[in-house]
């Protein structure tokens, strides 16, 4: 196969590839690619990684496509100790140095120092590892549900991407998704996060909800005040009051987390940011109807939720329980 194919078009394609266009070219995008996020990288990142993302995506996203092989393992660089194999059951531990992870064809990791993971499954197109302590920064160009990372209070699954994630001693971790979307799971419950926002998660109460990174102060305060501490309806009233059409993904996620009793507000203040489509109905969403949730959130512009749908058979259960802390 000629690789000019992959870059300009020309040349014979691969039969795979042909077959890869098909069935995603249902999902092509029209708009204008967006621009990534601005990203604060004071704290933990270090400038290497932009040439990195830009190098793996234009030299390997092609390699990906083409292989046919299955990885033995996944390759860790550390800057002045050259390369070793790590494999399935073994161990990363990074100390005061980072290093760099091919996962076999899929993507790079960044592990930054004081890390540890754990390779839990390698093979052509299905990794999963634990993230036990530390940060890494993925980027992913392999098909949604490639790369799985375990982490004490919940999963982050990779929906094609480029997002960093942090544990700390505790157990607690924070996804950052710079491009794409991540889904944190765990018994069910499901919180999508898309580029530009972020999602907490406690150990107790698994994944909280996501909010966008630049959203209003008191919104973000509330909701960690609802997800995390008991904050109930104060919180909630807080929450539903600074919400912008920007934060409408939040309160969609708030729709089948508050008690039943709280929705309507819920629903009210979201219709008044970013009314419903046609067909989707005031008790249709207060019933939680799965359909009607999922036309409501493709109203948002953040994507179609068809494509993720496929790849799952369950629906994150409604929390109608509780008192504004996250199941």
């Amino acid at each position: 196969m000629r690789n000019d194919y992959l870059w300009d078009g020309s040349g014979k394609p691969d039969p795979e590839i042909e077959r890869l266009e098909r069935l995603l070219s249902e999902f092509r995008s029209h708009a204008p690619a967006p621009a990534l996020p601005a990203f604060d990288r004071s704290a933990h990142f270090r400038p290497r990684w932009g040439a990195l993302a830009a190098a793996v995506v234009l030299a390997a996203g092609a390699g990906w496509l083409a292989s046919r092989g299955v990885p033995e393992g996944w390759q860790v660089a550390r800057a002045g100790a050259g390369s070793h194999a790590l494999a399935v059951g073994q161990t990363l531990e990074t100390g005061a140095d980072s290093a760099t992870v091919n996962i076999g064809n899929i993507g790079v990791l960044e592990v930054e120092p004081n890390s540890r993971l754990r390779l839990e499954r390698a093979r052509h197109n299905e990794h999963r590892m634990s993230l036990e302590r530390g940060l890494i920064q993925a980027m992913i160009w392999a098909p949604p549900r490639s790369f799985v990372v375990d982490t004490p209070s919940a999963v982050a699954v990779d929906l094609g991407c480029y997002y960093t994630l942090e544990v700390s001693d505790d157990g607690s971790g924070l996804v950052r998704v710079l491009a794409g979307w991540v889904s944190f799971e765990r018994d069910g419950r499901e919180s999508f996060i898309p580029a530009g926002a972020a999602c907490r998660t406690r150990p107790v109460s698994g994944p909280g909800t996501p909010y966008r990174e630049d959203a209003p102060a008191a919104l973000r305060e509330a909701l960690d005040q609802f997800d995390f501490a008991h904050g109930g309806e104060g919180a909630l009233r807080t929450v539903l009051a600074a919400a912008t059409k920007e934060d409408g993904f939040t309160l969609w996620h708030l729709l089948t987390r508050v008690e039943p009793a709280a929705r309507p507000r819920v629903y009210d203040a979201l219709d008044a940011l970013a009314p419903p489509p046609a067909g989707v109905t005031r008790d249709g969403i207060l019933a939680c109807d799965h359909k009607m949730l999922d036309r409501w959130w493709d109203q948002l512009g953040l994507g179609n939720t068809a494509w993720w749908r496929r790849l799952e058979s369950r629906w994150p259960d409604p929390a109608p329980q509780g008192s504004g802390t996250a199941p």
